[in-house]
């Protein structure tokens, strides 16, 4: 496993707990499909999640890939979640459309 693929993993795993440990007893990591990938985390009904972990900042291409996956599963709404960087899992940054935001707060 190459090193960026283990740290993707470490932080998806560290997300996964925050919310198992937060009220979401059923989150867990999804194993990747490819081109009909469903997010990177399931278990909460009408939710993708899409777990990002690099260097880089991307938001267009992370909101676009999670649009996509959303679709996918058929879910209302969707959120990119990344780490901040020499943060606790807590801080990290949430990342989504406003029309999924509204949905959330409505």
């Amino acid at each position: 496993m190459s090193r960026s693929r283990q740290i993707g993993t470490a932080w998806e795993t560290r997300l996964v707990r925050y919310l198992v440990e937060h009220g979401f007893p059923y989150a867990e990591r999804r194993a990747l499909a490819g081109s009909a990938d469903r997010g990177d985390v399931t278990g909460i009904p009408g939710v993708v999640i899409e777990a990002k972990c690099a260097r880089r900042v991307e938001l267009a291409a992370w909101v676009d890939e999670m649009v996509a996956e959303k679709r996918n599963a058929g879910a209302q709404i969707g959120a990119v979640i990344f780490p901040r960087r020499n943060h606790a899992t807590a801080r990290a940054y949430v990342l989504m459309e406003l029309s999924d935001f509204v949905e959330l707060i409505s």
